[in-house]
């Protein structure tokens, strides 16, 4: 066995979580070690956030060539090598995941990589290699919830396949109409594909209020998805190819396909790694922590998808940076004002802060007004008129509580969103703010006029 490797900070995962959490470690003279089985990067960069945007890019792309005509636009019929597409999509994840292994370099981490198993709460053994720290932090991240009824495995693909065909199927059947499925369905469906999905909920995007979802809705039917909502999933015939669902009223579906994408959520990943061994206190099936990040052992944290809802990559990089100046000495606590949460859909839909259905379950008395991007000069020339800003402020002091925004390019918009609750920002301070015409972020400077009363577009 080879000698035990002593240090101040061990970090499980090298996710957005973990690696941040290295790297912030790392500048602060911090000795760290970063163990990771896999690619540095975790899900987030190679089988999640960057490469499903790279393909939702691709499939943009390839949409619009297709449909040029009605800007004057005429070109041949394009055909897609999903090939090189995915060869591109590799390229950019390559480039991202060098860049994070330069700068755990730079600021003098050691990487391990190999899959770790706890021994206790301040030693671990990496391939035989055991490893003393003082500080353990489990930032192990999430996998994909798999259905019983439906095994992953050959034409039955996870996420994790999806963004990386090797060829694209005629049909394919996504199962959940969540914020994943539907990313990677109407990628799928730009491409060329025919698209169904299958939700077991009465409608789309379940956790968004309907108002916000309308136009994702009227978007899929306007690019020919066909919507099984209120259906539950009862199996795969392989030789028949054919997905078994069942409707609300108890009726049998067939759907003929020949690949189906299971996307109904994610969990916190605990197994593999004999985290049971320490008997933290859990939430649910997350492991359960204080505002510092701090499980129910002293020195153990736990950040990111394994600490559960929401299961953000800005979470977990927020959450990393503040355990390692909390070990440092600093004095943090992670008590964000808001969390912003976007779905990168066609149209896309942000959410920061309190909807209106969450203030009125508190009983507060607010205003809410919304600028449509109907009116919005800037949106017309992206050829996307659908969708809306929204904000939630307090009737009596203009305290702006919540964002919502739906519509081309509105991610974007979240980071304006976020300052605008971090600073306590009221209806008058964003109303009083000139905004750059034309531009889709005017819609956020007429969203609070309109709350004002003096909407001027409009």
């Amino acid at each position: 066995m080879q000698p035990t490797l002593n240090t101040t900070l061990l970090i499980i995962g090298g996710g957005p979580g973990g690696y941040v959490a290295a790297i912030r470690a790392g500048q602060l003279g911090i000795p760290t070690v970063l163990v990771e089985g896999q690619a540095l990067g975790g899900t987030c960069l190679n089988v999640g956030c960057i490469p499903s945007k790279a393909l939702i890019h691709v499939a943009e792309q390839f949409h619009q060539m297709s449909h040029a005509s009605s800007l004057g636009i005429s070109v041949s019929s394009p055909r897609l090598e999903i090939g090189q597409s995915i060869a591109w999509k590799d390229g950019i994840v390559d480039r991202l995941t060098s860049g994070v292994a330069a700068l755990l370099k730079k600021h003098g981490v050691q990487v391990i990589h190999g899959w770790a198993k706890i021994v206790d709460g301040k030693s671990v053994e990496v391939d035989g290699q055991r490893i003393q720290c003082e500080h353990l932090l489990l930032a192990t991240g999430s996998s994909s919830v798999e259905l019983p009824t439906l095994p992953v495995g050959g034409p039955v693909i996870s996420s994790t396949e999806a963004l990386a065909p090797d060829s694209l199927p005629k049909h394919l059947v996504v199962v959940g109409g969540g914020y994943i499925g539907l990313e990677l369905g109407i990628a799928y469906r730009k491409l060329g594909v025919a698209v169904s999905v299958v939700e077991a909920r009465e409608r789309i995007l379940p956790t968004y209020d309907s108002e916000l979802t309308q136009p994702v809705a009227e978007s899929i039917n306007k690019l020919g998805i066909q919507l099984y909502l209120g259906h539950s999933v009862e199996g795969f015939e392989p030789e028949a190819q054919c997905l078994l669902a069942r409707n609300s009223d108890g009726e049998q579906v067939r759907l003929e396909t020949d690949r189906v994408l299971v996307a109904v959520g994610r969990r916190p990943r605990t197994q593999g790694f004999n985290l049971e061994s320490l008997s933290l206190k859990m939430n649910g099936a997350a492991v359960a922590i204080d505002e510092r990040c701090q499980t129910s052992m002293r020195n153990v944290w736990a950040i990111g998808d394994l600490a559960g809802e929401p299961m953000l990559a800005h979470r977990a990089m927020a959450q990393g940076e503040m355990v390692a100046e909390i070990i440092a000495g600093k004095a943090r606590r992670f008590e964000p004002t808001a969390i912003a949460a976007v779905c990168f859909t066609d149209p896309e839909v942000v959410v920061v802060g309190k909807t209106p259905e969450q203030v009125q379950a508190i009983g507060l008395d607010c205003i809410v007004s919304q600028f449509p991007f109907a009116a919005n000069g800037r949106a017309m020339t992206l050829e996307s008129k659908s969708g809306f800003v929204r904000v939630v402020a307090r009737r009596d002091n203009h305290l702006i509580l919540g964002w919502q925004a739906v519509g081309v390019g509105v991610s974007e918009l979240a980071t304006a969103f976020g300052q605008s609750l971090e600073m306590g920002a009221c209806l008058q301070d964003v109303a009083g703010t000139i905004h750059a015409h034309p531009t889709l972020g005017e819609a956020v400077q007429e969203a609070a006029l309109r709350a004002l009363g003096h909407a001027l577009h409009i």
